[in-house]
């Protein structure tokens, strides 16, 4: 056997041991179970995405494209499997879509064989990223996504961006029909998400308006507005259904996560917050749940995160940070809640509906004052004495 078919057959059997190696369950917190492994990487990339297999041509076996990241993915229970719609970056800071498939949910993610080909429209994207996948009633699978775009009223500033939302449809995964960005009235728009379901015969859509490419500026805070089609998506009013707010975990920005879970209790929202610290950003997870026949009225705000950065997850090409666009709910009514780390990986918490409701109707929302907290403490605390002395604990 020739030094290169050694080699390759070397980074075949790792890549295998990769893939197929089994996940188990990490800490948990009565709410959600976090699991111990990343479930993608850079390294879950196909080794046909990055080598030339050609002897001929790379007779060294040197990686000829490389990936840098896999994060910030999309999600679908699709025909009984676990579908993740990946946010892939390559060594060249380019992202790309491509869907990554799973029999169980937690482990044995494996990339289709090619990424997703998504048409342009008429104004090229420069980047696409953090895909939103929706099924939505009208038989359609939609993706909604970031595109980015050089800034052209700042011709002189080589890092000044636009970003918009992006929209494509499917009915396979494979072959996907580009539709026109949306147009709204709000200056660059991200994490926009489309509702599963019609609002009024309407599409409706959570939005996060802002004044530019990174700060919010004045805008910002998870937004709702209607379109009367996708073919042509117009937001011409949104209102703001979970805004920023001082000293909290939101002070800085906020926004849509993936779309909401239907429940008899009402919508049930995962979100992303930023704060200020003295290190940066930090980036978290929160729960929210709106009305059920008005979706963008908020029933119940559980205070502060509900997922932060731990351990390993707080180191990466963006350190302190976990972000969500995915989540699915199986023929059990279990979830599973697909967040990315520090912009470099893809991890998985699992749960259940009922547990998700019971946390996000149950938990004290935030006081906004320090007294406030204390005061909801120390309720908690006097009543669990005494039920503990009642007990003889």
């Amino acid at each position: 056997m020739s030094e290169f078919k050694s080699t390759l057959k070397q980074k075949i059997s790792a890549y295998e041991a990769l893939v197929k190696r089994e996940n188990k369950p990490a800490t948990s917190n009565g709410v959600y179970q976090r699991w111990q492994n990343p479930i993608l990487t850079a390294d879950h990339a196909p080794i046909h995405w990055r080598y030339d297999l050609n002897e001929e041509t790379n007779p060294l076996l040197l990686e000829r494209l490389g990936v840098n990241a896999a994060f910030n993915s999309g999600a679908l229970y699709h025909e009984g499997k676990y579908i993740l719609a990946v946010r892939v970056e390559g060594d060249d800071r380019k992202s790309f879509f491509a869907i990554a498939e799973s029999p169980n949910g937690v482990d044995s993610f494996r990339f289709w064989d090619f990424p997703i080909t998504l048409p342009e429209t008429e104004r090229p994207d420069t980047n696409v990223y953090d895909m939103r996948l929706t099924k939505h009633e009208d038989g359609y699978i939609y993706g909604l996504f970031c595109t980015e775009r050089k800034d052209e009223n700042q011709p002189n500033d080589t890092s000044a961006a636009e970003a918009q939302c992006g929209i494509a449809r499917t009915k396979d995964l494979i072959t996907w029909e580009r539709l026109p960005d949306l147009v709204t009235y709000s200056g660059q728009q991200r994490n926009v998400v489309l509702h599963p379901e019609f609002v009024d015969g309407k599409y409706a859509l959570y939005t996060r308006p802002q004044d530019g490419f990174i700060s919010v500026g004045s805008g910002g805070g998870v937004g709702w507005g209607l379109s009367e089609s996708m073919e042509n998506a117009e937001i011409k009013e949104e209102v703001i259904v979970d805004g920023k707010t001082y000293h909290t975990i939101k002070e800085v920005k906020n926004g849509q996560g993936p779309a909401p879970i239907k429940t008899d209790k009402g919508w049930l929202h995962l979100a992303h917050g930023v704060r200020n610290t003295a290190a940066g950003l930090r980036y978290v997870l929160y729960v929210f749940m709106t009305e059920l026949e008005r979706p963008w009225v908020v029933t119940h705000r559980p205070g502060g995160h509900f997922i932060a950065p731990r351990g390993e997850e707080r180191v990466g090409d963006v350190s302190n940070v976990v972000f969500t666009n995915g989540w699915v709910v199986n023929g059990s009514n279990e979830v599973f809640i697909y967040y990315a780390s520090s912009d470099t990986r893809m991890h998985v918490a699992t749960s259940t509906v009922d547990r998700l409701v019971d946390y996000a109707m149950n938990t004290p929302e935030d006081g906004l004052r320090s007294a406030a907290s204390v005061q909801t403490r120390n309720k908690l605390i006097a009543s669990n004495l005494e039920i503990m002395k009642d007990l003889d604990l």
